[in-house]
């Protein structure tokens, strides 16, 4: 019953204040204008973060009691610290320096202070337990990356929401199996959120979640998920939701940011551009070039997630010697295989267009006036 609470608390919070957040937005004014790299085609309030993270913690302080806040209570302290770190940076851009300094910081807190880390390889190449300064480097270096990688998806209607509900929906049912309950409960508080703030986001969106809650979100997916791994790793053989594949299977949970973000930063490398050049070349662009919609291209993308959120539990009993080669074999396939279709796809389109000017065949005369059909003018005809 307090998992049904949690959940319809946070998506009542998230659903009831979101129009309050969009008709504030649009009598200030503050809104997200397109052009450039941005696809939506109207001015669209942003910034929507801030009412997901505030039914978040609204919703974590009714509902956990004592003891599940102080086990999580670093958790939500750095969620809170990547969030103004969002905000700030919607309102002012910030450097990538000054983003990159605000993770830091809440990843410490994480990491040294709740001591969620990557401690181990789980019997992965002979390699049982990691030195504390490779774990804690390794942690660092998955969790910003992780962050950041779900950042840049962030580019379309519904797309990240989509993302994050999988995910979410997977760490708190997994969570509350293996009697982690406050995490348990925490991830489906943050499903409940983005939950609502989907209704809105859906094409076409009236809000977009903005740097606010691209990064929060994607903090609390980076975190959650090296927990998982971490504790599905330590858990007894005997345990009936323990997955053989602990580092496959947390890769499987991010897999659409994490190829996303590897496939992205290898064409710009191999293109002499810098690998943090934007462009309009992620798997989301590639998607609607072939002509899907902003809701198909969510629905797409979200059905790969769950197709490989799948195999994790069809190889449950598989070491990460078979199922790491799987996963990641698997979305290079995909991979390739978007860019062939994508390619035929977009030659296809411009092979049937017609041509942008069109020849004249046939030469009015005898006409002294001629009307403009645009200004409506009347001018005199050279014939």
């Amino acid at each position: 019953m307090l998992i049904l609470f949690t959940v319809l608390t946070a998506f009542l919070i998230g659903f009831l204040s979101m129009p309050v957040l969009i008709g504030a937005f649009k009598k200030m004014h503050v809104l997200d204008k397109p052009g450039g790299r941005k696809i939506h085609k109207s001015e669209t309030p942003s910034m929507g973060g801030i009412v997901i993270i505030f039914s978040v913690l609204i919703t974590s302080f009714l509902w956990l009691d004592l003891d599940y806040l102080v086990e999580i209570r670093y958790v939500i302290a750095a969620l809170a610290l990547v969030f103004f770190v969002g905000l700030r940076d919607d309102l002012v851009d910030l450097s990538p320096f000054q983003k990159l300094g605000g993770q830091f910081v809440a990843t410490c807190m994480v990491v040294f202070m709740s001591d969620i880390r990557i401690s181990s390889l789980y019997g992965f190449l002979g390699v049982y337990e990691l030195p504390l300064l490779v774990s804690y480097g390794l942690t660092f270096v998955a969790i910003i990356g992780l962050t950041n990688s779900f950042n840049l998806i962030d580019g379309l209607d519904g797309l990240a929401g989509s993302i994050c509900i999988l995910t979410f929906g997977f760490l708190g049912w997994w969570f509350i199996s293996v009697g982690m309950e406050p995490f348990g409960l925490f991830s489906l508080i943050l499903l409940g959120s983005v939950l609502a703030f989907l209704v809105f986001n859906w094409h076409p969106a009236k809000i977009f979640m903005g740097d606010t809650g691209s990064l929060s979100l994607g903090f609390a997916l980076s975190i959650l998920t090296i927990l998982f791994i971490d504790a599905n790793g330590h858990l007894p053989a005997v345990n009936p939701w323990k997955f053989n594949a602990p580092i496959a299977s947390g890769i499987a949970l991010m897999i659409v940011p994490i190829y996303d973000t590897v496939r992205i930063f290898a064409r710009r490398i191999r293109r002499g551009r810098s690998p943090f050049a934007p462009d309009k070349n992620h798997v989301h662009h590639f998607l609607m070039r072939m002509g899907l919609s902003h809701d198909k291209v969510a629905i797409t993308l979200g059905v790969v997630k769950a197709f490989f959120i799948a195999l994790v539990f069809i190889g449950a009993s598989y070491s990460d010697y078979l199922m790491l080669p799987v996963i990641l074999g698997t979305a290079v396939l995909f991979g390739s295989r978007l860019d062939v279709v994508t390619l035929r796809r977009v030659k296809e389109n411009v092979k049937n267009a017609p041509p942008v000017l069109q020849p004249q065949t046939k030469r009015v005369k005898h006409r002294p006036y001629i009307q403009n059909p645009v200004t409506e003018e009347m001018h005199i005809s050279d014939n």
